[in-house]
């Protein structure tokens, strides 16, 4: 059950000695903003809204925790930013609007600091993306944040991963492979030039929202990439019943190698990466001038890397050279695969 006011139980948090501000103290100090879209937020039982005429609502959840998905480290602000964006990417991936959230985090402790920095960057975004915070639950434990994000879509607009068509060119916009850069530079396994941009990438992700919006009525199927461009590729093809042939020439590796690393490691990281938030997608060939105009409006490169087959389930990638194409593993990120 999900409660309105963000409530635990009324008690007071001791931290470092000394006796803290009670928890509805703090979900008034660093949770509670004016609302835009919403007729009764934080505070009451349970939150009111309409959704406007003629929309659809689009719902999505997903938990970050401490350790797998985030470092005990991390900023607080940039993980406030993050806890909303990965959700934000959800409903941009449907084409959907974002406007309003819920957000149950799990703290260890009451630390004001931690929890001052982490709701600033949590509203950077909110703002950015007009979305209003309509309640949650906040409990005692292991260091943990879940958001469920709440958007609209105009009725029967919304994009599946379920239309894709034989002979569908396959994009990608951004930078994919930046933000798994970015985790090995901290894992010290790789050693980059500029880790400046892939860092900015994992902790701050773009959410692309303005894309997935106007990508409706071009985009067959769409999601966004969060567990390797591969893997959810798969996903891409499994809800359409098809393949996909990538074309390893097409792939935009320049920014990954601009970071410092060669072209082998630019493709698996592009590829098999996970965190990127960016949106994978088919549109008929015949849009491919439409997306032209689309990338530059938009600011965002929008890349064609390959095109949908009929072999359903086969993700193959093509050299360019005489030899076979490569079959991919798109197993993806599991939590609940053993790795290794």
């Amino acid at each position: 059950m999900v409660h309105n006011a963000l409530n635990l139980p009324a008690r007071r948090f001791a931290l470092h000695g000394c006796v803290m501000s009670s928890e509805f103290d703090l979900i008034r100090r660093y949770f509670t903003r004016p609302a835009r879209h919403t007729d009764l937020t934080v505070g009451d039982d349970a939150a009111l809204f309409r959704v406007a005429p003629g929309m659809q609502l689009a719902v999505t959840s997903d938990t970050l925790v401490a350790g797998t998905h985030f470092f005990h480290d991390t900023s607080p602000r940039d993980l406030g930013w993050k806890t909303l964006a990965v959700n934000l990417s959800d409903l941009a991936a449907m084409g959907a609007v974002p406007r309003w959230a819920t957000l149950a985090p799990t703290l260890p402790d009451a630390d004001e600091s931690w929890i001052s920095a982490f709701a600033e960057g949590f509203f950077d975004c909110a703002v950015r993306y007009g979305v209003d915070l309509v309640g949650g639950d906040t409990t005692r434990g292991p260091l943990a944040m879940t958001v469920t994000a709440f958007g609209e879509v105009p009725a029967g607009q919304a994009i599946t991963r379920a239309g894709g068509q034989p002979g569908d060119d396959l994009w990608i916009s951004g930078w994919p492979g930046l933000a798994a850069l970015g985790l090995m530079h901290l894992q010290n396994r790789v050693q980059l030039v500029d880790a400046g941009p892939a860092l900015a990438a994992l902790h701050r992700p773009t959410p692309r929202v303005e894309a997935g919006e106007a990508l409706r009525g071009i985009a067959h199927a769409m999601i966004d990439v969060s567990d390797g461009l591969a893997g959810d590729l798969a996903h891409l093809c499994e809800y359409s019943n098809l393949g996909a042939m990538l074309d390893a020439d097409a792939l935009p590796l320049a920014a990954l190698i601009a970071a410092g690393v060669d072209e082998s490691l630019a493709c698996h990281v592009l590829l098999e990466g996970g965190d990127d938030y960016e949106l994978l997608f088919s549109a008929s060939p015949e849009a491919r001038d439409t997306l032209a105009v689309l990338a530059r409006k938009l600011d965002l490169p929008l890349t064609r890397i390959g095109r949908f087959s009929t072999e359903a389930g086969s993700i193959l990638l093509a050299d360019g050279s005489n030899a076979p194409p490569q079959s991919l593993d798109v197993r993806g990120y599991d939590h609940f695969t053993p790795s290794g």
